[in-house]
Order: structure tokens, then sequence, then C-alpha cells
């Protein structure tokens, strides 16, 4: 299984307002930067949809390691999605879970995977998230 490395991030020009992702793949010596924006959305939005993208944009199953520095993505897949299941897609306020849409997008783009996620620390000097901010930045920026 080829192993691939996937890193995310989702800007807004407030919240909600216009918004951008950014994605960059990296296997081995190759790379491919991906980027999009959305004219009204919000920040956890495009966090989700850069994570759905980059999973999204492999064609075969692979190996991911998935570096985002959305702590709601990492612990939305990993944690709380086993418990919205159960409860019928309710979260523990009784109240319909928030971006559902997209959950159900990232469950299913995952699921083509053995994904291991893996948060950094935004705006902290990490090449490569420095990177996918600024491809997000510069789409919502484009979009605004």
């Amino acid at each position: 299984m080829k192993q691939v490395e996937i890193f995310t991030d989702g800007a807004c020009k407030g919240n909600p307002g216009p918004g951008g992702w950014g994605v960059l793949l990296r296997m081995g010596p190759h790379e491919k930067e991906m980027a999009g924006s959305e004219a009204d959305t919000t920040n956890n939005r495009m966090e989700m949809t850069a994570a759905i993208k980059g999973l999204n944009a492999l064609i075969e199953p692979c190996e991911v390691t998935l570096f985002t520095d959305s702590k709601y993505v990492i612990d939305g897949i990993t944690k709380w999605v086993h418990g919205w299941k159960k409860k019928g897609w309710v979260n523990s306020s009784r109240q319909p879970v928030r971006n559902a849409d997209l959950w159900h997008e990232l469950i299913e783009a995952a699921g083509r995977h053995k994904v291991t996620w893996q948060w950094v620390r935004g705006h902290n000097g990490h090449v490569e998230n420095e990177r996918v901010d600024k491809l997000a930045s510069d789409a919502a920026k484009a979009a605004a």
C-alpha cells in the first residue's frame, strides 16, 4: 500500500464569511498542492473540506498520515462521530450535529484509506502547515 502524507488547513475571513482550504499531498519526492474557496462558510467547514479534498484526491487506497492544526477535525473524526452515529446524529445537547453533511463525506473519504490523524500546532513554524495555511488564506482572500 502506498504511503502518503497529507497536510491540510482551512481559513475564513470572518466566521462565517469567505473561506478557503489548502492541501499538500506528498508521496516520496512527489508533491501536489490544491486549494479552493467558498463565498460563505465557516473556518471549521474549510478545515473539514481540506481533509476531504486531500483524501478524495488519492485514486487508490493508501496508508495516509493526515496532518491538521484543527482539533475540531481530529476530535470529531477520532472521538465524536462514534457517539453521533449511535445517537442518530445529535450532539450531547440533543441538537443536530453541525456540519453533519461534511462529517458524512469525511467518514466516507477516510474509509477508503488507512488514516493516521496527526495534530500539529498551527502558526508555529511547521513548514508544511505554513504552506497550506498560505494556500487556504490566499483562497479565502480571492473569495472575498
